[in-house]
């Protein structure tokens, strides 16, 4: 038996924000290179336990031409003698869940589906875990990103991985990303700790980073179409850090609010002087130019 690390993971579907992701937490160096797989419109993948990383490329090509998640999981593991020593959990973008847990993965080692998700874990505490990780995610409210977070911290609070914590990632796309910035990919978040004593706690954090640019690319797509109300009001509830307060100042002032705009930029450069000197070469504030200069 090779295999050593313990993992457990979640694959879900949100079908209303039309996003699929993957988070997954292991006593495993870098495990986001290999357990997370997902494809905007066609689903969510975790291969783990004795895992095989291209595992989860296959059973997403499978579900793209039309395989249930079950018929995924027959499929990549047909020909592979050591398949009871897989666990993967696969998710169609439509919601339908399979799992498959080998008989001989390490214990305690199984896995649950429910609607939209499947959760899967091996060297666990105990079922605690995934039992805690299913609920925590079906309870969880607000964006894919946040609630697959949610059920790796829930997972790690049963019990989590026996063996202890060493990295995690969460992976999420959604339909008609790619339209949405210059990136021209449906990936909205990938976020990975390789090595961390704590990597669901540097996730969190990481995740909260992300949720503040995400907000900034946003008001941007606004900004690069013209509408640069909509890109100040994008900005409103998107605190009080220097680059917010600074990029809010720019929409507003292009968006004729002067008196908001200096008041931003008033705040942004107290709590990060840098941005004086960008000010006063940034075209977009040329209309208050004059004011910047006494700020």
């Amino acid at each position: 038996m090779t295999t050593t690390h313990g993992t457990f993971s979640i694959a879900a579907a949100d079908l209303e924000a039309g996003e699929v992701g993957c988070a997954v937490q292991s006593k495993y160096f870098a495990v986001g290179a290999v357990v997370p797989w997902v494809r905007a419109g066609i689903g969510a993948v975790a291969t783990q336990a004795a895992g095989v990383a291209v595992y989860g490329e296959q059973a997403l090509g499978h579900l793209a031409r039309g395989a249930s998640p079950e018929e995924a999981l027959a499929e990549v593991l047909a020909d592979d003698p050591g398949r009871e020593t897989r666990q993967l959990g696969v998710v169609a973008a439509d919601g339908r869940a399979a799992a498959f847990t080998g008989a001989e993965c390490l214990g305690w080692a199984g896995h649950r589906i429910g609607s939209g998700f499947a959760v899967q874990g091996n060297i666990l505490a105990g079922h605690a875990v995934v039992d805690a990780m299913a609920r925590a995610y079906e309870e969880a409210v607000g964006p894919l990103v946040h609630r697959l977070v949610a059920a790796l911290e829930a997972g790690q609070a049963a019990g989590g991985d026996r063996r202890g914590q060493q990295s995690a990632a969460v992976v999420v796309e959604r339909v008609g990303a790619r339209s949405e910035s210059r990136e021209g990919i449906d990936r909205v978040c990938d976020l990975r700790v390789d090595d961390h004593p704590q990597p669901i706690a540097e996730l969190r954090r990481l995740v909260s980073i992300w949720t503040s640019w995400d907000v900034q690319r946003r008001a941007h797509v606004h900004y690069e179409r013209g509408d640069y109300a909509a890109a100040a009001d994008t900005l409103a509830g998107c605190g009080d850090d220097p680059t917010s307060l600074y990029n809010r100042a720019c929409y507003a002032v292009l968006a004729g609010r002067r008196a908001d705009a200096l008041a931003d930029l008033r705040e942004a450069i107290s709590l990060d002087p840098s941005y004086r000197d960008l000010a006063a070469r940034d075209g977009d504030l040329e209309s208050i130019r004059a004011d910047v200069a006494q700020l």
